[in-house]
């Protein structure tokens, strides 16, 4: 995974903070769609839209369907993990 992707994707993007904070919490367990919106105090179909992104990019992938579908890091997000914290890090800067 290159830096320039995740820099594109976390900060060189509207709604980029939200797909940071997705990533952070789908880091600490697995969540669906309507506990992620409710754990992040965003619209259900705000998180579904960031995580279709994610998804699209292979940075989180699914198990189950539809509405209990349960979102988790993909090994190539966990694999590049420390790259994305470092880029949190500093759009959190900003």
């Amino acid at each position: 995974m290159k830096k320039v992707f995740l820099w594109w994707l976390i900060a060189g993007n509207k709604g980029g903070e939200n797909r940071g904070r997705i990533i952070v919490e789908l880091n600490k367990r697995p969540y669906n769609a309507n506990k992620l919106a409710e754990k992040l105090s965003l619209d259900y179909k705000t998180i579904r839209h960031h995580i279709d992104i994610l998804e699209e990019n292979n940075l989180v992938e699914s198990t189950g369907e539809k509405y209990g579908a349960l979102y988790f890091l993909s090994d190539e997000m966990e694999k590049n993990y420390n790259l994305f914290l470092s880029i949190w890090e500093e759009f959190k800067e900003e």
